[in-house]
């Protein structure tokens, strides 16, 4: 089941992103525009992802994180869809060495269309931009 998160969701929130270190470091701030849905799976939330609406009609994945012991179960597919069913057009940037998660997009129909020099911190590395469009 897919919902949109609450504020009783923050300790399992940040326990999946503490095992999920491959996803985009992200922490909800008071000012912060972004929305979030949860994956639920046995009654206990499974995976998240986080996204904003740019433009109308365009929204930005911001992280996507699915625990470890649930992945393979299609939750991060239902995830991105979920997130693009009112919003044909999307973005995002995953790392250049993210291999899995370039591969996952690409299977959902994103397609790499630019590289953000030095995108990311912690250790330093290139950010590939990829796009969805519904058109």
């Amino acid at each position: 089941m897919i919902r949109p998160a609450t504020g009783a969701d923050a300790a399992s929130l940040a326990e999946i992103q503490a095992c999920c270190p491959e996803a985009a470091a992200w922490a909800p701030r008071d000012d912060d525009s972004s929305a979030c849905d949860v994956a639920v799976l046995d009654g206990r939330i499974a995976g998240f992802i986080v996204w904003r609406e740019t433009t109308p009609g365009e929204r930005e994945i911001l992280n996507l994180a699915v625990i470890p012991s649930a992945r393979r179960r299609g939750l991060a597919t239902r995830l991105v869809q979920n997130a693009l069913a009112a919003h044909g057009d999307c973005f995002l940037e995953v790392r250049e060495s993210n291999l899995s998660a370039r591969a996952f997009y690409h299977r959902l129909g994103f397609r790499e269309v630019g590289t953000r020099a030095n995108y990311y911190s912690c250790p330093p590395e290139n950010g590939i931009v990829m796009k969805f469009s519904s058109w």
